[in-house]
């Protein structure tokens, strides 16, 4: 089970290609990330706690914005390297999400 992540300039396709409005991925590290996210109450209040590991979940600028806390906390909080390196991207992707206009950080679920 993983994580993989892509910050698209507008609201990627799932059918057909979304390279049209890919800005940048994170692919290295996503079972570190599935594993991190994993500790988040799905119930909660949280936005981290809505990804789904088994499917795909899609962050707007303003979701992606509300989320950066949350990962940063989780990273501070984070003492394995490779859970902290996988939430270091996610804080990068979610905090370039949250500053482009029109843009959706898409998590794609093993």
């Amino acid at each position: 089970m993983g994580i993989e992540l892509e910050l698209h300039s507008g609201r990627p396709t799932r059918k057909g290609s979304s390279c049209d409005t890919l800005l940048r991925g994170s692919y290295q590290h996503g079972e570190a990330l599935a594993r991190a996210l994993s500790t988040l109450d799905r119930r909660g209040s949280g936005k981290l706690g809505w990804v789904d590991p088994y499917g795909d979940t899609l962050f707007n600028e303003q979701e992606a914005h509300v989320a950066r806390q949350e990962a940063a906390t989780l990273e501070q909080a984070c003492t394995d390297a490779q859970q902290k390196a996988a939430l270091s991207d996610l804080a990068e992707l979610l905090e370039a999400c949250a500053t482009t206009p029109g843009s959706y950080l898409w998590f794609m679920g093993d």
